[in-house]
């Protein structure tokens, strides 16, 4: 069944042409639920072959609080999703007056597609397979080390590298400022 559905998908998307991507202008927090609510207005008025496909950017973050790592997915552009369709009076309408969308980004009067090299781009920057680190530390801010030799130390934040989860701290150590690299998990604000 499962490689039914995905023919059915594959010839919906192969059969229309005209489908050009768009970006959209929505009320931010809403991404998710606004997708899923214009899936469902083109099911439901049989539109699915021209509403295509719609598309929530996202990136997988790591983030760590309160010393614990937690993955999570972040919207690459909040306020914004990308949607695959057939621009005409009906398509529009329904997606117009979908309640939290404001209107598509467009250039004078008209929404501009966007180029399927920007779409490729975005889809390959969503599959990035290592999760970058998302802290709230800031060069120069003082921090408590809460874990390791260093731990109750408190030091400022000299560099912070997000790919990896480490961080930079300058404590003070036998009368000198010493560079300790540790985790972000390892440290906290003040």
């Amino acid at each position: 069944m499962t490689e039914e559905k995905t023919k059915v998908k594959k010839s919906t998307k192969k059969s229309n042409p005209n489908a050009k991507w768009y970006v959209l202008n929505i009320r931010t927090g809403y991404e998710n639920s606004i997708q899923k609510e214009i899936k469902q207005r083109a099911e439901a008025t049989g539109m699915e072959d021209k509403i295509v496909d719609i598309l929530v950017p996202v990136q997988k973050k790591i983030f760590v609080k309160k010393g614990k790592q937690d993955v999570k997915e972040e919207k690459i552009f909040p306020g914004y999703i990308l949607i695959k369709m057939e621009l005409d009076n009906k398509t529009w309408d329904i997606v117009t007056n979908t309640e939290g969308v404001r209107g598509f980004v467009k250039t004078d009067k008209y929404p501009k597609p966007l180029a399927e090299s920007e779409v490729t781009a975005i889809t390959k920057f969503m599959e990035v397979e290592q999760p970058s680190y998302k802290t709230s530390f800031s060069v120069g801010e003082a921090v408590k080390i809460t874990d390791g030799a260093f731990a109750d130390f408190i030091g400022s934040v000299k560099e912070i590298d997000t790919t990896k989860g480490k961080i930079k701290v300058l404590i003070s150590f036998l009368g000198r400022e010493a560079p300790v690299d540790l985790d972000l998990s390892q440290v906290e604000k003040l």
